[in-house]
């Protein structure tokens, strides 16, 4: 008689074999960059610039701040690798300082303006009636005003100084981040997953804070990252005009006052050298901000 053949049964595969890999930050940073080459660029320009603004002390060799009436205007050389300026101060190092003013100013203008714009969005788009016809006309009235103009404004109000030029900066931001949060946050709003918290009996809060943000966080990234460039131009901007941050504080737009106009001929470096400085932060943040957004979005990748 003959005896059944045994079934061989295998394991069933475990949930983690199953699952696809997850790929490594190391992997997504390198599919970034592959696809977005100038992306990758700009970002380079930025994460070099946080670096010489966090070790400052380290890799410059003289005082920003002191002067040096026996090295005015030196030309550069090996002591002074970018020159002096009219009262003997290196340039380098002031460069290098500077662009912890510029930093500063740059991303907490951009953090709390867009961070401000995106909870005015997202409430104006999820409470929409009266409250949202307030909100946007008060942002149709503040972006009709270009940046300066009202950044300008602002200073004549709060004054000069570091803080009061965050604040100036801050608040034009305010309304261009919320416009385009409030864009997304519209669509998001039909959503059956918001319908179905709602139905639950969920709070405004918990809709607004759980479901309605998280989707629409990416285009408030994007916002952010490249108002950090338009903030560093306008930084420059109000200290060139005397309006910003003031002497003794080491400033790209301060150091373009102090020379632009006096030592263009006789003493160029004293002005070539910030401007360089200037564009070359404003076009990495520019390069990275879009980089970003196409990175982001998922209509770029069809």
């Amino acid at each position: 008689m003959a005896t059944p053949m045994a079934t061989v049964t295998r394991p069933a595969a475990s949930a983690a074999e199953e699952a696809p890999p997850r790929p490594s930050w190391l992997g997504a940073l390198w599919q970034f960059c592959r696809q977005n080459p100038l992306g990758a660029v700009g970002g380079i320009v930025v994460i070099i610039m946080i670096g010489m603004a966090a070790f400052a002390d380290v890799v410059t060799f003289y005082d920003p701040t002191r002067n040096n009436f026996g090295a005015m205007l030196e030309p550069p050389s090996t002591d002074y690798w970018l020159g002096t300026d009219q009262f003997g101060r290196d340039l380098y190092s002031r460069i290098v300082h500077g662009a912890r003013t510029a930093l500063l100013v740059g991303f907490v203008s951009a953090f709390v303006g867009g961070t401000v714009g995106l909870i005015l969005g997202v409430a104006s788009a999820h409470f929409g009636g009266r409250l949202d016809l307030i909100l946007l006309g008060i942002m149709d009235v503040l972006m009709a005003f270009p940046l300066i103009i009202l950044a300008l404004a602002m200073v004549s109000i709060f004054g000069t100084g570091r803080f009061n030029v965050i604040m100036a900066i801050t608040i034009p931001f305010i309304p261009r981040c919320a416009r385009v949060v409030r864009s997304s946050a519209l669509a998001v709003r039909e959503m059956p997953y918001i319908d179905a918290a709602r139905a639950c009996g969920f709070s405004h809060a918990r809709i607004v804070m759980r479901h309605m943000v998280p989707n629409v966080f990416a285009p408030y990234l994007v916002v952010t990252t490249a108002a950090v460039g338009q903030a560093i131009l306008l930084e420059a901007s109000l200290s060139f005009l005397g309006l910003g941050v003031q002497e003794p504080v080491p400033a790209w737009g301060l150091m373009l006052r102090g020379g632009a106009q006096d030592f263009a001929e006789s003493a160029p470096w004293v002005a070539v050298f910030p401007g360089i400085a200037i564009s070359l932060a404003v076009f990495g943040f520019n390069l990275f901000g879009d980089a970003l957004r196409d990175w982001l979005d998922p209509k770029m990748k069809i």
